[in-house]
């Protein structure tokens, strides 16, 4: 028989709540560290100068061609064997996801730039910007305005993500759970209530998504 009762208040302060605090902030810094290095990589991508173009494509697509999971084994196992020394797991999960999602922030960032009408941009030239003055006063503001849906839909995909940093040891939410499951000896109880609070942070971020969708489609 199923027993939740086990599971105080005082088991999700002594087990749950610091791997729920580390996933949400691995969450929110990969997201800002992807964007921001994403952005990098898809202005290369546009740049013109093809060894930019192609150093930044390669990346983009070898990133994506490889499995989150893979990417984390390889950092945690390879990188102390390089430098001679552990980073721990914590840093080897916030450096492989940004490193990891800034590949499809990109091709996020890439689409959204490109969706911008052309006359936006001869309209820049018209008044006299350079390439870097237009992209950030007219293109980039209204490309990330458009991208704000598909944002926050990956940073959802992210945060689901942060489990599979259970492999290399760091205390995220799965983690936790699995903890509190074997010292109280009722694993069964302690996935069902891990994918119970998956489920519902997930879903109340798509319904955030689906409000922001609305009002980005009024605004237009």
């Amino acid at each position: 028989m199923l027993d939740f009762s086990v599971f105080t208040p005082a088991v999700f302060q002594a087990y749950i709540l610091n791997g729920l605090y580390f996933s949400l902030v691995l969450t929110l810094v990969a997201t800002l560290g992807g964007i921001v290095f994403g952005t990098i990589l898809a202005l290369l991508r546009l740049s013109g100068i093809k060894p930019l173009e192609l150093v930044a494509a390669t990346y983009v697509n070898g990133m994506r061609s490889i499995p989150l999971l893979m990417v984390l084994l390889w950092f945690f196992l390879m990188v102390p064997f390089i430098i001679g020394r552990p980073i721990g797991a914590e840093l080897t999960a916030v450096i492989t996801f940004i490193a990891f999602e800034a590949a499809y922030f990109s091709e996020i960032v890439r689409a959204g730039i490109q969706s911008i009408s052309r006359g936006q941009v001869f309209a820049g030239q018209a008044l006299g910007m350079s390439y870097g003055q237009n992209m950030r006063l007219v293109i980039l503001p209204q490309a990330f305005r458009n991208m704000i849906p598909v944002f926050l839909t990956q940073t959802i995909i992210l945060f689901q993500d942060t489990s599979l940093v259970y492999i290399i040891t760091a205390h995220d939410l799965l983690h936790g759970f699995t903890v509190a499951g074997n010292n109280l000896s009722r694993p069964r109880e302690s996935y069902i209530l891990a994918a119970v609070i998956y489920f519902v942070i997930c879903f109340s971020l798509s319904w955030i998504v689906k409000r922001v969708q609305q009002k980005i489609a009024i605004i237009r």
